[in-house]
């Protein structure tokens, strides 16, 4: 295989013959006879333009239909190696430094495609570190067009295997490096939670060390595609935009009991803008512990707790009262406090008023940033199961408050119905993401209006293949 340095695109030569020789008009057609299929390797420069200024359409592989755009043509052969030929062409000033090279900037598509009768049996497109460039084959068999980014700076091979007319294998073998990424900052990501074991409701965050606007839908789609959350066993899941610098990943459901994540990022060298590019960032694993699910129905003054769907324990509570009821909805345990001073003057209520306590709670469990806890209550313990009469957490006896804390950990499912409160937010006072629904979900994601909002989830991408059919 011929080596690929620069911008420039280069193919592995057939025997005898180098990619730098000009082939003659004559040579040209000779060759093509030998070769039952010419491949178009082709694309589509960022500045290209129409000839009424429009933008180059990323399939059109027809030379001179767009300024600054051009194609390679190369021969697939029986033997599977790839001779580049080149038709003549005026050598004009203008056109002699670019005239048998591609320009193989990050930021733009990468297409196979077939000159002659035929179809396109496989393509395989593997970076430097053997990963997989994700792809898709056209309806026809005739066009393969990358899914996923290219990466700057980094060296690919394209293995391609097709038939010709009368159902003859062949095949070529190509290689090209990228440009190196501009240089400046890079754009990396922060992914929580940290490594460790969760409940079935804990979400996967994605901080991003500057923001990505609304506005630039293409940068935030290409930026969701180098998003890597993959788990065992699988589920179906997507990336959700909270804000400009912020995504959540979720399952659609809760995770599975005992489901091992990870969690990468694919960006380092992808670019988003002119001069953006993604940089690297560290990945995280993480865990799911057994299924345990808390529903305080407050209406009859109970909890319920279930482990991997069976009842473990029902806790009579009482939960918030008129003026200060509990948000309704599903929380997820955010951490564990053995010891906690709660006044009310934290909550917005005076000090000097009769609503105003200062009291030191033990085995609190918070689910709000805001202050709302799952908590020992001594104090009420005669309206526990009857009434209720706190000032929006959940209190219950001592020893109940004690084997909750012994048993939930951060990212089990805690839920409130029937209390009046507010709804939890999704957002911004802990992780209510659960009470959002899965289309309005999806449509966080810029990948929403194609199949691939759900592919972040999926194993990393094999190979296009096909069986051909005779």
């Amino acid at each position: 295989m011929a080596a690929a340095t620069g911008a420039m695109l280069v193919v592995a030569a057939a025997p005898g013959r180098t990619p730098e020789a000009e082939v003659s008009q004559r040579a040209f057609a000779q060759a093509a006879r030998h070769a039952p299929v010419t491949l178009l390797v082709g694309r589509v420069l960022e500045e290209g333009r129409g000839p009424t200024g429009e933008r180059c359409a990323a399939h059109a592989l027809r030379p001179g239909l767009c300024d600054g755009w051009r194609e390679q043509r190369v021969l697939a052969t029986v033997r599977g190696s790839g001779s580049l030929v080149r038709e003549p062409r005026p050598a004009t000033p203008a056109r002699a430094a670019r005239t048998d090279s591609l320009p193989t900037d990050a930021g733009g598509p990468l297409e196979i495609a077939l000159a002659d009768a035929g179809r396109l049996t496989d393509v395989t497109a593997l970076d430097g570190h053997g990963r997989h460039l994700a792809g898709d084959l056209d309806a026809d068999k005739g066009r393969w067009l990358n899914s996923e980014p290219l990466r700057a700076g980094e060296s690919y091979t394209l293995r391609v295997g097709a038939l010709n007319a009368a159902g003859t294998p062949v095949a070529a073998t190509m290689a090209f490096r990228t440009a190196p990424p501009a240089p400046g900052e890079k754009l990396t990501v922060a992914f929580g939670p940290r490594p460790g074991t969760y409940g079935a409701g804990q979400i996967v965050t994605a901080a991003l060390s500057h923001p990505v606007p609304a506005t630039d839908r293409t940068a935030r789609a290409r930026l969701e595609q180098g998003l890597q959350v993959t788990s065992e066993p699988r589920v179906e899941g997507a990336w959700h935009w909270v804000d400009d610098s912020t995504l959540h990943f979720r399952p659609r459901t809760y995770w599975p009991a005992h489901t091992k994540v990870r969690v990468r990022s694919g960006l380092d060298g992808v670019q988003f803008g002119d001069q953006e590019y993604g940089g690297p960032s560290e990945e995280l694993r993480f865990t799911i512990g057994e299924r345990v699910e808390a529903v305080t129905d407050s209406a009859t003054h109970r909890m319920t707790v279930r482990r991997n769907g069976r009842v473990v324990r029902t806790i009579p509570v009482t939960t918030g009262k008129a003026g200060f009821r509990t948000r309704s909805g599903i929380k997820v345990v955010l951490r564990k406090e053995p010891l906690v001073r709660m006044r009310g003057d934290s909550v917005g209520i005076k000090r000097g008023t009769k609503e105003f306590y200062d009291l030191p709670v033990r085995y609190a469990t918070r689910v709000t940033w805001s202050g709302e806890y799952i908590h020992a209550a001594p104090w009420s313990v005669e309206a526990q199961g009857e009434e209720n009469v706190s000032h929006g957490c959940t209190g219950m006896s001592t020893e109940d408050a004690a084997w909750f804390f012994g048993t939930v950990r951060e990212g089990d499912i805690v839920e409130v119905v029937n209390s009046g409160g507010e709804e939890m937010a999704p957002f911004g006072n802990g992780i209510g993401d659960w009470n959002v629904d899965w289309r309005t979900w999806l449509a966080g994601s810029a990948l929403a209006d194609n199949d691939t909002a759900t592919r972040p989830q999926e194993p990393p991408p094999a190979p296009s293949r096909l069986h051909p059919l005779t």
